[in-house]
């Protein structure tokens, strides 16, 4: 039982909330409730809730309140933080009734959310059906643990519980099957997301070795609160055998023992296992990490190890936060059949051992120690594999079933991040940013090419535009060079670079009147905004200004729609610091050329230039609204306007932007609900939303400014699969959202192409950066 004195308090921290929803204003952001055990307490379901609310708040910012009532009982009393609104002891018939009342008084509680297991409720289970019951507010019940061949008083236990909640949630697709088959309850009531997993910024594994004086040493981990369910003694019992072959092993237990367990039996498990380790003379090879572990420290040591093994005994264990930690950090993991790992490890992702089996485990550990490359394959499978599961995509789909679960009451609204520039630095060398990734690492044998080092230019000027930060002038300087470097002496420009610096045979194989557009836009930009750069910088600008003065001739013999379209973008940029005869009637000319070939398409259901829309289909009616503010074109503008609209109608669902497939292009007679999902490049998302930049400051009111809102959320996990396309871990960006997955690679086209996409929502104007930016120069001057 609570004390007299701490229950008092905590009523009165709950009376002055309910004066605070008495006086609220109807705009009052509404609340979720969430019923669970919470950190202090030490538990598995305590972190998860941690991270999960953690997650939401990230993704989701304000668009409601969460508030925690943790769960206690009279074994388990904690203090807790501001975050805890209310406390359920279990153990406490009145407690029930107090939260019940509670919850009444809260007006703006529309969802309770319970963490269940039934560990926490063994002692009241009919005060807990009668305090659901009794709520008057839709309920989620989110399952820890289902039991498969259950008596009937349990399976009848259970299904009065899904009686009175709108949605359950589980872990596992076992889980599910065994609530279906073996509970009798509806599909459409269960809705399975995966345990999250947290997205880490790798760091190398010898490095954090030697941060942790490991040098030398092949890791074997486990982690997580102690207690005989880990059968931590199975991998004790195989180490002699590992031993023998590999010397350098190292055994981290990592983890106190578990509070409940200590209070009932102290450290008996784990002096058990400290004997085993003397009997067995395994003193140099094992070492005790016996405190609780903040999780960045946590992160580091899973990534240090070369293998992670979990032996849980509990055939029964349907998921494991423990194991989810570790497929986060990329470990190769050797596992026990849980259902959690046997979904999860399958087709190449980890070794499955039985149950208390040293035997098998020697044998699993000896064979990845043995092979460098299966253990780097094991772990890239992981990480594709539950890619799905990051927190923020845990969030996400938390946030839409609690919106089902409240009739869609809830207005998701997704949180920027911040600006993050981490994986754009770590791809770019001091010859300029690499072509690929492999997931996050710069994959260096792909070499460099002028398209990515020309977009990335203009986005480390907007990122200088926006923000007046010195660190940008060194990558300005390097994409700058680079375009030089691709600028031949008769003024054209080549494309592929391999990584020894070397113009590759693909130069001659493609055509480059694309790239060579590219490289006229990054140009005309940065020659635009030289009144902000730096002295050092001036210079650079005036050769920008030479190439574009000097491809003039050459730039006019373009016929690439796309290529016409990326130069009416430099040259209108090019012309608004120096206005040019010469290059408006270039603008004229390419804007013409579009226009006649908009008039040859055109009909009552085509508004478009080419008979299908393929790649960076927005870029063409940006350049048209370019070509007529450049030239004043009034026909230029209205069939910018046009053709833009005609395209958005398109690639919008409501609130969604599903641009284009690379895997199957849209043609003029095509049905656009006909073409398969999948297939939507980063690149042509950030397109429309430069696009939709450029109208909304023409066309203010149309709408522009709201779409390009939903258009960004698309990166943020507003798109088919409702999973983040940005990593705001990395910083990076993956490179595709595919029919069923999500490709995890981070490449400099996909990660410069969300850069410039969220730069176009700066904190303050261009305009005010601008003045910043001018008196910090004159300041300097």
């Amino acid at each position: 039982m609570k004390t007299a004195n701490k229950t008092r308090s905590r009523q009165k921290s709950l009376s002055d909330h309910e004066d605070t929803v008495a006086i609220a204003s109807k705009k009052e952001l509404q609340t979720i409730l969430m019923i669970t055990s919470f950190p202090p307490r030490e538990c598995g379901i305590a972190t998860y809730s941690q991270d999960l609310i953690k997650a939401l708040k990230n993704h989701f910012g304000n668009s409601f309140k969460i508030q925690i009532c943790a769960l206690e009982s009279k074994f388990e009393k904690h203090d807790y933080g501001e975050e805890v609104k209310l406390v359920l002891d279990t153990d406490d018939m009145d407690s029930y009734h107090f939260a019940l009342s509670r919850i009444a008084a809260d007006t703006t509680i529309k969802l309770v959310v319970i963490q269940h297991e039934f560990g926490f409720f063994k002692n009241t289970e009919k005060e807990f059906l009668l305090f659901l019951q009794s709520l008057k507010v839709p309920v989620v019940i989110c399952f820890h643990t289902v039991l498969p061949n259950p008596g009937e008083d349990l399976k009848a236990h259970v299904k009065q519980i899904a009686q009175n909640a709108e949605f359950l949630t589980v872990m596992t697709k076992n889980s599910s099957r065994i609530l279906q088959e073996e509970y009798g309850i509806a599909k459409n009531h269960i809705k399975r997301i995966p345990h999250g997993t947290h997205l880490v910024k790798h760091t190398g594994r010898d490095i954090l070795k030697e941060k942790y004086h490991f040098e030398g040493r092949q890791i074997l981990s486990t982690f997580g609160l102690l207690g005989p369910g880990k059968s931590i003694e199975t991998t004790l019992d195989a180490l002699p055998s590992i031993i023998q072959e590999f010397p350098d092993v190292l055994f981290l237990i990592i983890g106190k023992t578990h509070p409940s367990l200590q209070k009932q039996e102290g450290e008996t498990y784990r002096e058990m296992l400290k004997q085993k380790v003397e009997t067995l003379h395994l003193n140099e090879h094992v070492k005790f990490i016996d405190r609780f572990v903040e999780l960045p420290v946590l992160l580091e040591y899973l990534q240090l190890s070369d293998i992670y093994l979990f032996t849980s005994r509990d055939p029964n264990q349907a998921v494991s936060g423990t194991f989810s930690y570790a497929l986060s950090c990329g470990c190769p993991i050797i596992s026990t059949p849980i259902p959690h790992a046997i979904e999860v490890l399958g087709n190449d992702k980890g070794i499955i051992v039985d149950f208390r089996n040293p035997t098998q485990l020697v044998q699993a550990v000896r064979k990845l120690l043995r092979d460098n490359n299966l253990r780097k394959n094991l772990s890239f499978n992981a990480l594709h594999a539950t890619a799905h599961t990051a927190w923020q995509n845990a969030a996400i789909a938390h946030g839409i079933l609690f919106n089902k679960a409240v009739s869609n009451q809830l207005e998701l609204k997704f949180k920027k991040p911040e600006v993050n520039l981490d994986h754009i630095k770590n791809l770019t060398t001091d010859f300029g940013i690499i072509q690929f990734a492999v997931i996050y690492l710069p994959d260096i044998s792909s070499g460099y090419t002028l398209d990515d080092n020309a977009r990335a230019l203009i986005a480390m000027c907007r990122y200088y535009e926006s923000s007046a930060k010195k660190d940008a002038l060194k990558y300005i300087k390097i994409y700058f060079n680079f375009i030089k470097y691709c600028y031949q002496s008769d003024a054209s420009f080549l494309n592929y670079v391999d990584a020894d610096r070397n113009f590759t045979e693909q130069n001659s194989t493609v055509n480059l009147e694309d790239s060579t557009g590219r490289a006229i836009w990054a140009l005309g930009y940065f020659y635009h905004m030289a009144d902000l750069l730096p002295e050092e910088l001036q210079q650079e600008a005036k050769e920008a200004e030479s190439i574009i003065e000097e491809t003039a001739q050459r730039i006019s013999e373009i016929h690439s729609t796309r290529a016409m379209a990326f130069i009416i973008k430099g040259l209108y940029y090019y012309n608004q610091k120096k206005r040019s005869a010469v290059h408006l009637a270039l603008i004229d000319k390419f804007a013409d050329r579009m226009l006649q070939m908009f008039r040859h398409e055109t009909d009552e259901t085509w508004r478009w230039y080419e008979s299908y829309l393929t790649y960076g289909n927005s870029v063409l009616s940006e350049a048209m609204l370019c070509a007529a503010l450049a030239t004043g074109n009034e026909t230029f503008k209205e069939v910018a306007k046009t053709s833009f609209d005609f395209l958005l109608s398109k690639i919008f669902q409501n609130d969604r932007i599903c641009v284009i497939s690379n895997q199957n292009w849209l043609h003029k007679g095509d049905d656009v609900k006909e073409i398969s999902a999948g297939g939507e490049q980063p690149i042509d998302v950030s397109y429309t939303i430069l696009a939709m930049e450029k109208f909304n400051k023409v066309f203010q009111n149309d709408g522009y400014d709201l779409k390009k809102k939903h258009a960004f959320n698309w990166f943020l996990g507003n798109n088919h699969l409702h999973r983040i396309i940005y990593n705001p871990c990395t910083g990076g960006c993956y490179d595709g959202l595919e029919a069923t997955y999500v490709n995890l690679n981070q490449g400099a086209e996909s990660s410069v192409s969300y850069l410039l996409a969220r730069l176009s929502f700066p904190a303050v104007s261009s305009e005010a950066t601008a003045k910043t930016v001018k008196a910090l120069l004159k300041k300097e001057d």
